[in-house]
């Protein structure tokens, strides 16, 4: 298995490259030359295996040479003994849809599916490179990542002590939860670095696409990455797609077919269900979920990716969807690009994907220059037969909270949740027509706990009361107090670039 760039210029990279290096050197993102075929039998022979089981399964199709199936098993194994449930992601039905909880990991976040697996990865390629040196050279990695809550402390959970890893998180200030906050800024260790920006996650996520464009630098301090740019954090959450179309199939019989409506920001979580549809999981729609940054439900409607460059990027109740331009959904492009928008390749085969790459080159220097690009008709044909989408505002985002939190039995969505189940009950006609209506599986991205101010707001502002000390996590009790650790930095890449070199130099 090799992988190429989605724009064009680096090809034939290995996993443990594309993991150790999590961003291709032309600026693009990371994607497999060819997807790999399931086994013949994967319907019956994956059906009954257990979460770290089916994922070293689906894993194992895409590592190549660079990992034997053991290894993967043991990775897979370590990475999701450390959750808080046996299932890991659990399908809990209610009434009206099916919720995936995916929080049930060591920050209640659905990203520690894919950081904790991706940290043991890390140390095992460190460790393995370290073995096998000869020069006296030590390998070690400088992961520098930005965060809008979740990814931080996912990061720093599964990073936090690992041999030869140094991290810094960078976060919006201010612009986080206090729960968030806490769960990063109070991890001690040595190697890892909390770093408060004054601006929104975009400015952050702008800053780590700076820093790995710096060549130099970025070989000097062998940077990666653990945001959703690394292939890696894709790979892990296609698990769960599976897991959940098995648990469906076991509660709804064997033809059921699922409709996965998804709360999204940066399109990674979403991407994993493409990328599992790709390889033949049966599912019947894919739903973007929107909060008011609604760039993705803006381009489905109209096939402009454009930024809302006016307003910025809104705050909302839901602050990890609070993005501006999606990263991964660069990934997607490329499929576009590729299936509908490139000639007809030539005989050697080569044609269309490098066409595709340069298709993506311009569309991103397009978003960069004028903040906008459009895609052909057909294209967004090709995007709607795959992707539905709908958005939602706040009130609907409170409401949703207090109805679901009313309703019996009664269920604490956090908002983000609560934004895939308010898309998902507006777009009910059409799933009717899909004869999917007791098909729909919305994926529950946090622990409601991780909200707190927005989910007692809903319930308060709409005549209900919240014993909110009977849904905290004891992990969360007192964790406000402890003792921190942050530090702050200018809105600038070079002012991070010098934070780094300085802690690193250390």
């Amino acid at each position: 298995m090799k992988y190429r760039s989605t724009r064009g210029q680096v090809s034939g990279q290995s996993f443990e490259t594309v993991v150790l290096e999590g961003l291709a050197s032309d600026g693009g993102l990371f994607i497999p030359e060819h997807l790999p075929q399931l086994p013949s039998d994967w319907q019956t022979s994956w059906a009954t295996l257990p979460f770290a089981s089916l994922a070293a399964e689906i894993i194992s199709l895409f590592v190549g040479d660079d990992l034997a199936p053991a290894e993967v098993a043991d990775l897979t194994a370590r990475s999701y003994a450390t959750f808080h449930h046996a299932d890991v992601t659990p399908l809990v039905q209610l009434p009206s849809v099916h919720i995936l909880e995916l929080f049930h990991g060591p920050t209640f976040a659905f990203k520690d599916v894919a950081l904790q697996f991706l940290g043991n990865l890390f140390e095992f390629f460190l460790e393995r490179r370290n073995r096998q040196e000869t020069a006296g050279r030590v390998h070690r990695i400088t992961v520098v990542g930005a965060t809008s809550g979740d990814t931080g402390s996912a990061a720093i959970y599964g990073l936090r002590g690992k041999k030869n890893v140094e991290v810094f998180i960078l976060h919006p200030h201010g612009r986080v939860s206090p729960i968030q906050e806490a769960q990063m800024t109070t991890v001690l260790d040595a190697n890892v670095h909390n770093v408060s920006i004054e601006g929104t996650f975009d400015d952050c996520q702008d800053i780590v696409k700076q820093l790995f464009g710096r060549e130099e630098f970025r070989r000097e301090h062998s940077l990666g990455a653990i945001n959703s740019i690394n292939w890696a954090r894709i790979l892990a959450q296609i698990t769960y797609y599976f897991y959940a179309y098995f648990a469906l199939v076991r509660e709804q019989g064997a033809e059921a077919k699922p409709v996965f409506v998804v709360p999204s920001g940066n399109f990674g979580d979403i991407l994993a269900g493409f990328y599992a549809r790709s390889l033949g999981l049966p599912v019947a729609r894919l739903v973007i979920a929107t909060n008011a940054n609604d760039i993705l439900d803006r381009f489905l409607h109209s096939g402009i990716y454009e930024k809302n460059a006016e307003a910025g990027v809104l705050a909302t109740p839901s602050p990890a969807m609070d993005i501006l331009v999606s990263s991964n959904f660069e990934r997607f492009l490329w499929y576009l690009a590729h299936d509908s928008e490139a000639q007809e390749e030539e005989s050697d085969g080569k044609k269309r994907e490098d066409e595709a790459g340069e298709i993506i080159r311009r569309w991103m220097d397009q978003l960069k220059a004028t903040g906008s690009f459009k895609v052909t008709q057909k294209s967004l044909d090709a995007a709607r037969r795959t992707f539905w989408s709908g958005r939602c505002s706040d009130k609907d985002t409170y409401q949703t909270i207090a109805r679901y939190y009313a309703a019996t039995p009664s269920y604490v969505l956090d908002p983000h949740t609560a934004v895939g189940v308010h898309v998902a009950e507006t777009l009910r006609p059409k799933i009717e027509e899909l004869g999917a209506q007791n098909h729909v599986i919305c994926l529950s991205t946090a622990h409601p706990a991780k909200f707190s101010e927005a989910v007692l707001k809903a319930v308060d502002e709409n005549g209900g009361v919240l014993d909110f000390q009977a849904i905290l996590p004891e992990q969360f009790v007192g964790l406000l107090d402890l003792p921190r650790r942050c530090l702050t930095c200018d809105n600038s890449a070079d002012a991070v670039a010098q934070l780094v070199a300085q802690h690193t130099s250390k």
